[in-house]
């Protein structure tokens, strides 16, 4: 979790919060803690020093800890409208990216209104969103994912048991990256794991035979941890540290080029979609049900 000493009280208050009493995940606060940090950089060049349009490298060195909350309760829509045109044009963001920051903005504006009542009104009550493409989501194909688990042979990696375990959990039980790296030892029971989530909430997804088989021969070969802190932990790395979620992308990355399959957008959230496509088109799930999976 990052430090948030360079805020002001009010953006630390809202940052806890957000960890502590709304449950989100140390990421998704961090990323609240970039986006709203940005903007009140913005904001202070904007309406205490006069300069609008700084250098993007010039607004990274403002210091925001001594920010008054009064600058705060002045902010307007067209104020929030013309950080959003900053980051477009001397940033490039993307509208994906923008939408993020307007989301951090309502969840923001929303507790100092709502749950601090430091402010009286809401700036961006009225704020859209930028549109944003819709895209077909992208999967492996049944074909493809074959091809990939077949080409993780116990000649191509010296982690073979780990790197083929952690592909089969992604294919078939839908997982997200976080809910995979942060399995404990004792989340295993029988044919279920339970897995911690968005929100710190807890579900049990069940393991097929195919995953039992993957997690039995990998537990015959995983060496005990070198810390006490990752004695749970299910995957270790080769230092034998719980594993990373960068580390994850990376043994993703090396068998999709392994399997041929490297360069096109593939990524552990799309085995995730790959996982609920090839359940609907050929476990005859209903969709009701797959949701709740």
């Amino acid at each position: 979790m990052a430090d948030y000493q360079d805020c002001p009280s009010y953006l630390q208050e809202f940052l806890f919060y957000m960890l502590t009493i709304r449950g989100r995940s140390p990421r998704t606060v961090d990323a609240y803690h970039v986006d709203l940090r940005a903007f009140l950089r913005y904001i202070k060049s904007a309406k205490l020093l006069r300069q609008p349009s700084p250098a993007p490298e010039d607004l990274q060195q403002l210091a925001i800890h001594d920010l008054p909350l009064q600058t705060i309760s002045e902010i307007t829509l067209a104020d929030v409208y013309g950080f959003l045109t900053y980051m477009l044009e001397q940033c490039g963001n993307n509208a994906k990216t923008r939408a993020r920051k307007v989301s951090a903005l309502r969840s923001f504006f929303n507790y100092l209104t709502k749950k601090a009542n430091l402010l009286r009104t809401n700036p961006v009550e009225n704020l859209e969103v930028p549109a944003l493409k819709k895209s077909v989501p992208r999967y492996l194909t049944l074909e493809e994912s074959l091809e990939l688990l077949n080409d993780t042979t116990p000649a191509s990696s010296a982690s073979y048991e780990r790197d083929f375990c952690i592909l089969t959990l992604f294919l078939n039980c839908g997982m997200r990256l976080s809910e995979l790296v942060g399995i404990n030892l004792t989340d295993i029971r029988d044919d279920t794991v339970r897995l911690l989530g968005k929100g710190n909430k807890d579900r049990i997804v069940y393991l097929n035979a195919a995953c039992q088989k993957a997690l039995a021969s990998y537990l015959a070969v995983r060496k005990p941890p070198a810390k006490t802190a990752s004695k749970d932990a299910l995957f270790l790395s080769s230092r034998g540290n719980r594993i990373s979620p960068r580390r994850v992308e990376q043994i993703l990355e090396e068998w999709l080029k392994r399997a041929g399959l490297a360069g096109r957008g593939y990524s552990p959230h799309k085995l995730r979609h790959t996982a609920a496509t090839l359940l609907y088109q050929y476990g005859e799930v209903d969709i009701r049900v797959l949701k709740e999976i």
